[in-house]
């Protein structure tokens, strides 16, 4: 389930459930690539919970995931390509509550309209967060609107592309005087890199290959 051939969201949904039957324990992160710098390295505070939802939706050309740009105000992670979500709040049902109610939030995505597949691994941030990423196949009635305050766009990449190993770049910046590692998945003008291309990486690990 790897090649750039066309990928359905249905046949990556079904290999998804079986992979994701078990509630995953571990935990992978921007340290894997950075052993020297471990979890956590940048925070300035305790780390915070936080969920993801990765929205994998059905087109006549294959599966997409369908991605955001946050726009450039943002505290945090300004102009980034990112999947939809946040932390947890104490109201919401768990992570899968959590990236449902995001995404709702961000990009008018109706929870009617999402079938939750699983959830992947924790992954630890360099910032300090504990990211479950949710797993979800989108049906296709769904009609996204981006909330202005957050998103600037919304766009949509193959799965198949996102699946495909050959297109993980390890590449790395200098940060604090040292280099620091991530991946990056370069499509077009978008350029997927750092978490969001990590907790990608992540999914190809555990559903795809």
């Amino acid at each position: 389930m790897t090649g750039e051939g066309q990928l359905t969201a249905r046949a990556f949904a079904d290999q998804a459930r079986r992979r994701l039957v078990s509630p995953a324990t571990d935990e992978v992160g921007d340290h894997i690539l950075n052993p020297d710098l471990g979890p956590f390295a940048f925070a300035k505070r305790p780390p915070r919970d936080a969920a993801v939802m990765i929205p994998v939706i059905e087109r006549p050309a294959g599966a997409t995931v369908i991605l955001t740009q946050r726009t450039d105000h943002l505290t945090s992670h300004a102009g980034q390509i990112s999947l939809p979500g946040g932390k947890i709040d104490p109201d919401d049902d768990g992570a899968v509550g959590a990236a449902l109610r995001e995404a709702e939030e961000e990009i008018g995505l109706d929870p009617r309209f999402v079938e939750t597949l699983g959830v992947l691994p924790t992954y630890l941030t360099g910032s300090g967060y504990r990211v479950a990423p949710v797993v979800a196949l989108v049906g296709q009635e769904a009609r996204l609107v981006p909330n202005p305050d957050e998103v600037a766009d919304v766009f949509e990449v193959p799965l198949a592309f996102l699946m495909n190993d050959a297109n993980h770049l390890r590449q790395s910046r200098v940060f604090a005087g040292k280099p620091r590692y991530f991946y990056a998945m370069p499509y077009g003008e978008r350029y997927i890199w750092g978490v969001t291309a990590g907790i990608l990486r992540l999914m190809y690990e555990t559903v795809c290959r």
